[in-house]
């Protein structure tokens, strides 16, 4: 799918600079340097570093990656070209290609493949692998600090801003991840602590981009959104491959009701980094809001891709198809949604709705089945209808089980319904006059027989 071009406002161009990369006309007389000193058999691991680059840059990803794999194997602590290698690789289906390097397997390559193994959001198989590693280096604050970043991405806050603030204990002065340490105390509304960590970040070094990060992330928490711009601008105007300020200033356009400008900063942070799946996130939410569905498939489905097991991304694919009228999709959608999340009350309501009105032909069976698990029920218990979905569910199961001949369920129902009270108050009492009914000619039939 070919990118909409929305033009943003002159205002803004000075905050995201040429809207079009650019070519380095260097780039290839470098390459062409670098192979004649290959071809001499001149080049160190660092050189090799340098042709992998070279290489990437000129869209030579198969090259790019057999140079950085030269590299580690003439340094095996390169650690920035182990890096550069693995940020090659989009997702998991790509990582089979490492088979065919021959990459050392010293004490560098458990630190690469749990490195990897959090880049490609396999969040639970890192923590395994850093729990290995934790023992190895007991006292290592980088497995620490991977270990808590694993968390965060697993949604596990509290493990995370634990993990982070003992981190925080060791070194005070450090001020590696505390962008990510921000992020947490944001999603947490811990205003007092994320403040304290802003000024704490600004008396050690204002001119750091995870400093401008966190004051960003302080002044978003008391919704001060044009503030809070300003620092992840400032954060670029430092480091203008810093993802995590294209990423923040995304959402904060977004609050704005700045759809140029949030499309523009999520953009930067996919061609940073095509593994930020927020970023994706971002641009599926902002084409919705700009009524452009379609976009918003594309963008939502690039960051499930990234992330298949979070039941949000496949809520709002969902929620797209919807919309589309692609009842079908947005049923598989909401199922892949409660599996992994099984009390996600929203989407088992939608599927719900979707087999009992929208799907052809209609499935009242798994529409009676998905209320029910909506409504987190066994059949013993009593029924407490405590919102309008839940009394929705209500009507429709006390009307199913009547049709189904029983009737102790649907009057079940229909009483909650009555309990209740709302607009159809006088459809329960139908619901139980018609089963009265039925339940006492069921009876007079058997006693004449």
């Amino acid at each position: 799918m070919h990118k909409l071009e929305i033009v943003f406002p002159p205002r803004l161009r000075h905050v995201f600079g040429p809207q079009s990369k650019g070519s380095n006309e260097a780039l290839t007389e470098l390459r062409r340097l670098l192979v004649a000193q290959d071809a001499k058999g001149k080049l160190d691991g660092f050189a090799c570093y340098l042709y992998g680059i070279v290489q990437r840059e000129l869209g030579q990803r198969s090259e790019a990656a057999e140079q950085f794999a030269r590299a580690v194997r003439m340094v095996p602590e390169f650690w920035g070209a182990w890096r550069d290698l693995g940020a090659l690789f989009i997702d998991s289906s790509e990582t089979s290609q490492l088979a065919q390097l021959q990459l050392p397997t010293n004490w560098m390559w458990p630190l690469f493949a749990a490195w990897l193994s959090l880049e490609l959001q396999h969040n639970e198989e890192a923590l395994q692998q850093y729990e290995h590693l934790g023992d190895l280096y007991p006292g290592s604050s980088y497995v620490r600090a991977q270990t808590a970043l694993a968390h965060y991405n697993l949604r596990e806050f509290d493990e995370a801003e634990e993990g982070f603030r003992q981190l925080r204990e060791r070194d005070p002065h450090s001020l590696e991840h505390v962008d990510t340490y921000s992020n947490i105390l944001y999603v947490k509304e811990m205003k007092p602590e994320l403040s304290y960590l802003a000024h704490e970040a600004c008396r050690i070094d204002r001119f750091r981009a995870e400093t401008c990060c966190a004051v960003g992330n302080y002044y978003s928490l008391r919704n001060r959104h044009q503030k809070a711009v300003q620092y992840f601008e400032r954060a670029l105007k430092l480091n203008r491959r810093y993802l995590s300020a294209w990423t923040l200033m995304g959402h904060e356009y977004v609050e704005l009701k700045n759809a140029p400008a949030a499309i523009e900063a999520y953009r930067r942070a996919v061609e940073i980094n095509p593994r930020d799946y927020r970023a994706w996130y971002g641009l599926g939410q902002t084409y919705e809001l700009l009524y452009m569905p379609l976009y918003s498939v594309y963008y939502y489905s690039q960051a499930q891709r990234l992330r298949p097991y979070d039941a949000r991304m496949w809520t709002a694919l969902a929620h797209t198809h919807k919309g589309l009228g692609r009842w079908a999709d947005a049923a598989k959608c909401y199922e892949r949604a409660v599996a992994y999340n099984e009390g996600d009350v929203a989407s088992l309501h939608e599927l719900g709705v979707l087999y009992r009105d929208r799907i052809t032909p209609r499935n009242p069976e798994k529409a009676a089945f998905y209320f029910m698990k909506a409504l987190d029920l066994d059949s013993d218990v009593q029924i407490q209808i405590d919102s309008e979905l839940a009394l929705e569910a209500c009507v429709f199961l006390a009307q199913h089980f009547k049709d189904l001949g029983q009737y102790d369920k649907a009057r079940k129902f229909a009483n909650s319904i009555l309990a209740f009270g709302g607009k159809h108050k006088e459809t329960a009492k139908d619901i139980v006059r018609s089963v009265s009914a039925l339940q006492a000619a069921s009876s007079a039939q058997g006693s004449t027989v």
